[in-house]
């Protein structure tokens, strides 16, 4: 369920999704998921972003290669003002329920 109307009304001006897959997998995705204009969708194709930023993890072991941890980051005027990332694949802290308690 896309909850992105409760992350506007707390005053979130753009949700994006970052993901390490091309951007052909990023718009099937959305499509899927039927995000429509409400989610940005960004391909890091090469994981180059998730790699400046320290986010990366090593799944070669499983057959994934380099991906990007999960995580949840808040921006405000260029400022990051909270940065959730997972210990592991769960969804403990980046959350969409865990965000809008800490917006």
């Amino acid at each position: 369920m896309l909850r992105a109307d409760e992350l506007k009304a707390k005053g979130v001006d753009t949700i994006a999704c970052l993901s390490v897959n091309d951007a052909f997998v990023m718009g099937a995705w959305g499509a899927q998921r039927e995000v429509g204009d409400a989610v940005v969708l960004i391909a890091d194709g090469s994981a180059n972003f998730t790699k400046a930023v320290g986010l990366e993890v090593d799944l070669s072991g499983g057959g994934l290669g380099v991906r990007s941890k999960r995580y949840a980051v808040v921006i405000e005027d260029g400022v990051v003002t909270d940065l959730a990332v997972e210990d592991g694949l769960g969804l403990d802290v980046s959350a969409v329920e865990k965000v809008l308690e800490r917006v």
